[in-house]
């Protein structure tokens, strides 16, 4: 009988450590199935971030480096720098890039450096326990906003994309999100020309990923869906916001 659908080989056969109803294992298949189609294990460098996905080098095949907290870009620059024939990425949540590490982002942006970032957004802090995260959407409850964030004291959300497409090294910004098979496809197809992008040393690919945290939002997997796409989109709107190879598809 043909096999129609299985594990990415470069995707370990081992137990996650991650919430019921998380979107990490979906976003991690997705990276690892354009690895295994475009036949770079053996070539590819992931760096791993502090936070949900601290331990991610347990399920991705390919090398994997830890990075200091917020500092994956800045550690990839010097990997790519000293094996530019290599594939490097990073994969980092919210708190990981667009807090202690906002330099590292933007300046990598600006130095176009030939790296990838999957970067996931789901709103909230959720290693360390539910606290409001530069992505939290106003009014949203955290364990530090217990009545919502109020932007006159705690500023507003951090667009990631629409802020690194701004940057002239920046190659690809795109926002997708894995609610839906489509959606799904879509963001599988942005994972895959982040990494064409770096094939052919183009700059900085950033896909921003909106993701579920069921068990910090206090809501089902089910439940949790139903917010991505009810609040989450509305206020991050999917697109590309940046592509240097084609002028149609910018915003």
């Amino acid at each position: 009988m043909p096999v129609v659908f299985k594990r990415p080989d470069s995707l370990l056969d081992v137990p996650m450590h991650y919430c019921p109803g998380c979107s990490h294992g979906i976003v991690h298949r997705l990276v690892c199935e354009v690895i295994d189609e475009m036949g770079i294990e053996g070539d590819t460098i992931g760096v791993c971030p502090v936070g949900c996905a601290v331990m991610s080098y347990d399920y991705f095949g390919c090398d994997m480096i830890e990075a200091p907290h917020g500092r994956a870009p800045a550690v990839a620059t010097g990997v790519k720098r000293t094996n530019p024939d290599k594939f490097v990425f990073t994969y980092q949540g919210d708190g990981d890039l667009a807090a202690i590490g906002t330099a590292e982002t933007v300046h990598v942006g600006a130095r176009g450096e030939n790296i990838v970032i999957i970067f996931i957004n789901n709103t909230i802090y959720g290693m360390t326990g539910g606290q409001m995260a530069p992505t939290t959407i106003p009014g949203q409850v955290t364990q530090t906003t217990p009545f919502g964030r109020d932007p006159e004291l705690a500023g507003y959300p951090v667009r990631v994309c629409e802020l690194i497409s701004t940057l002239t090294g920046t190659a690809l910004a795109q926002r997708v999100a894995v609610d839906t098979v489509k959606h799904i496809k879509e963001a599988k197809e942005a994972i895959r020309k982040a990494f064409e992008n770096q094939k052919e040393k183009r700059g900085l690919s950033i896909v921003e990923v909106l993701s579920t945290c069921p068990t910090n939002w206090g809501l089902s997997p089910v439940d949790a869906i139903k917010r991505l796409q009810k609040e989450m989109i509305p206020y991050y709107p999917l697109g590309v916001y940046k592509d240097v190879t084609t002028k149609e598809g910018e915003k």
